[in-house]
């Protein structure tokens, strides 16, 4: 995306493609970009950011400024499980390269994408900034947890040694256009809107994973991509932040369901398979901070959030569902 006018911040999107990458290109094209910004999203194509080699070339060819990194191997929980190890490796590689080739070519800011998993699982709620290491995280996914843990540690690092403007961001559960709607490794929102769109198409029942109890905070993605702009030009601390609606905003997986079949007019009949895992109850995150500095920021309500998604998801079925 070409700005007009003296461009003075290129800004490298890796993982550009993925859900949080395609809502940061929409919004950025929809008049949230500024002059003075060139926008640059690449994908795996691109580069395989699991090599140092690769990841320095990307570099060295698009000069970034600044860059925001979700690049990451990422699943539902039923793939986590089995994976660990490669969870663990693929991303320690990915974020090491990232960040060194960042610090090496001279990137003035990282933003790089965290996720409320790494949390400990034995904790108090509400979970804020200050409570990531305090434990070890739930030992479901400890692979992928402790990888994206160690981004933190890693801008610590290059801010203590180096004085490197890198920091993360903590979404919690991250929905909308462009997601993974697998059902059987993505994750719980995409999958429910595909069971359901599957369920309207055969008339059958819709059939919910788990007790339908768990109760989770969901953020829009085009939410997220307003607050990663806002986060890639004002927010100057290298700790983390939470990204996420308030407490008071958390919603049952049975509660998500009923705002899908609502948003899909689906009238058909809803099981609860209670032979499915649930994963953890809850993970409650304070929005305290962002709060703090943005008082007046607006969500999208969630049920109007849903509708859009699932309307992209009927729209571009064919390849929403991969």
């Amino acid at each position: 995306m070409e700005a007009t006018g003296p461009v003075t911040k290129r800004i490298l999107v890796t993982g550009g493609t993925g859900l949080v990458g395609r809502a940061i290109e929409k919004v950025v094209a929809d008049g949230e970009g500024q002059p003075d910004e060139e926008w640059i999203f690449v994908s795996s194509r691109d580069a395989d950011l699991t090599s140092a080699a690769e990841t320095k070339a990307l570099f060295e060819r698009h000069k970034p400024t600044h860059v925001i990194h979700l690049a990451a191997m990422v699943g539902g929980l039923f793939k986590n499980i089995h994976y660990n190890l490669d969870f663990w490796r693929r991303n320690i590689h990915i974020n090491d390269n990232v960040l060194q080739s960042a610090y090496e070519t001279g990137v003035q800011k990282v933003v790089s994408c965290l996720s409320t998993c790494i949390f400990p699982d034995k904790t108090t709620y509400p979970i804020d900034e200050t409570m990531i290491h305090n434990g070890p995280p739930h030992s479901s996914n400890f692979g992928y947890s402790y990888a994206k843990r160690m981004i933190d540690i890693q801008n610590r690092g290059y801010f203590e040694q180096h004085g490197c403007r890198f920091t993360a961001v903590i979404p919690t559960n991250v929905f909308g256009p462009h997601d993974n709607f697998n059902i059987e490794d993505g994750h719980v929102l995409p999958g429910l809107i595909h069971k359901v769109y599957l369920a309207k198409q055969t008339g059958s029942a819709l059939t919910v994973w788990g007790t339908g109890k768990p109760r989770r905070q969901f953020i829009y993605s085009m939410d997220l991509a307003r607050l990663f702009l806002w986060v890639l030009r004002e927010y100057n601390e290298v700790e983390p932040i939470i990204l996420s609606v308030g407490e008071e905003d958390e919603v049952s997986i049975r509660e998500a369901a009923e705002a899908i079949t609502e948003a899909m007019d689906f009238r058909g009949e809803v099981v609860f398979d209670t032979s499915k895992a649930d994963g953890q109850f809850k993970k409650t995150a304070s929005n305290a901070k962002l709060r703090h500095y943005l008082p007046g920021f607006e969500f999208t309500p969630f049920r109007e959030a849903v509708k859009e998604t699932c309307a992209w998801f009927s729209a571009n079925y064919a390849n929403a569902r991969k």
